[in-house]
Order: structure tokens, then sequence, then C-alpha cells
């Protein structure tokens, strides 16, 4: 009988920050699907790679997928164009796999013998994936793998749209600010230094800083005070 996947569930739904829901997920979803390379890719507004916690590969191998893999990887794009979970016999003629250009570019490489994606989304746009990926002499994924990924991509996109609603209110200076910078506005109304803001958001302690200089400027500001205070009004 399969595993029950109510007690992930309950841990996305309960996660107070996102850096607690990414360490959840990562920590336990290998267990539920049998896999040995699985990782959270989150995409920034041009549907680039904001940031990656991946687990069995190496950055090698990620940096490879983006330079190499990512443009012909039937499987994403499936997933950006329906929303919905796939592996690569869903979505590729019977016996092609090996015959791919993702396969022989990157996966062929690092003995990925079956992958299957599926989407994190939010106000109707792919805002990330979760990827999986066994190796070795083993089954496929299944239809139940398939339908079992949609639930969990369900929690999780709809827990992560929760720590991310709109604190300000309807205050008109939020509207200069980018999503991504009303996050970092949020946690530092919280009190979190660059770092911890940085953890949270799976983004480098620099990439706060300049992100911060950018919102001083938009709201004419010169001070992390004065930016909450300005955003309060």
């Amino acid at each position: 009988m399969p595993r029950s996947l109510s007690p992930l569930f309950q841990a996305i739904a309960t996660a107070p920050t996102e850096q607690a829901l990414r360490f959840r997920v990562m920590d336990s979803i290998s267990e539920y699907f049998g896999v040995q390379r699985w990782g959270i890719y989150l995409l920034d507004v041009n549907n680039g790679l904001a940031s990656v916690d991946a687990r069995g590969v190496s950055d090698t191998f990620v940096e490879q997928y983006q330079k190499f893999g990512k443009s012909v990887d039937p499987v994403l794009q499936y997933v950006l164009q329906y929303h919905a979970p796939a592996h690569e016999e869903l979505v590729l003629p019977k016996g092609s796999w090996k015959q791919s250009e993702l396969y022989k570019r990157c996966c062929s490489a690092y003995d990925h013998e079956h992958i299957m994606t599926g989407p994190i989304v939010g106000q109707g746009q792919l805002i990330g994936t979760v990827n999986f990926a066994r190796i070795g002499h083993v089954s496929a994924f299944s239809q139940l793998d398939l339908a079992s990924l949609g639930a969990v991509c369900t929690h999780l996109s709809a827990r992560l749209a929760e720590l991310r609603q709109q604190p300000w209110g309807t205050n008109p200076f939020v509207k200069c600010l980018t999503p991504r910078e009303v996050q970092i506005a949020d946690l530092v109304a919280k009190g979190l230094t660059n770092a911890e803001i940085g953890a949270e958001l799976w983004i480098t302690q620099n990439s706060v800083k300049q992100a911060l200089k950018r919102m001083f400027r938009k709201l004419e500001v010169s001070a992390r005070t004065e930016m909450v205070a300005k955003l309060r009004m």
C-alpha cells in the first residue's frame, strides 16, 4: 500500500517561513517517491533561475542543465505549458528517452535513468519546479507518482502563496517594488538581517544588499527604518 502523504501535507501547511518550508520538503520528500536525486528550483520574473536547492546532484550538473539541458527538456516544456507534473514516458514516444537531446546532453553522464518534474505556481504563472531523478536499474515513475506529485505541488504552491502575501495593504509606494523586493521589505520589517533574509529567500547576502539599494532609490529613502515607515504610511 502506498505511503500516506498526509504527514508531508501537514508539514507543508504549518511551515512558518519559506526557509522552513524548503527544509521540510527537501528533508523528507525523497522517502515518498523513491528518488535518489531531487530539488526545488524557483524562477525569477524573467523565467530564469532565481534559486535552487538540490540533493544528490552537484553544482556542475545544475550548471550543465541550465546551459545545455533546459532548452531541450521535453518534461519541463510540458510542465510549463500545462502546469501539471510529467515524466519522460508521458511526453516522449515509448523507448525514445535515451535518444533525446536532454538525456544525451545532461542525464546520461549523471545516470538519471528516469526523471519527473512538478509545477510550483503562483498568480497564474509557473514560479518554480520540483524535480526528481531515479538512478540505475530502477522502475519508471508511475501514474500514482504523477498524481502524488501533483498533490504535493498543490499544497506547496498554496503555502508559498500564503507566506508571500502582501503585508502592506494598499500602500501606493508598494507599487514601485517588484514582488521579490516586497518580500525583502516584509522581512526587513520583521527585523531580519541581510544574512537572515538571504537564507529565508534562498538568495545571497550580496543580492539582498543590492536589492535594498535599489529599493532605497525607488522609495527615496536612505535607511531601513525609513523605508519601513514609508511603506506603513
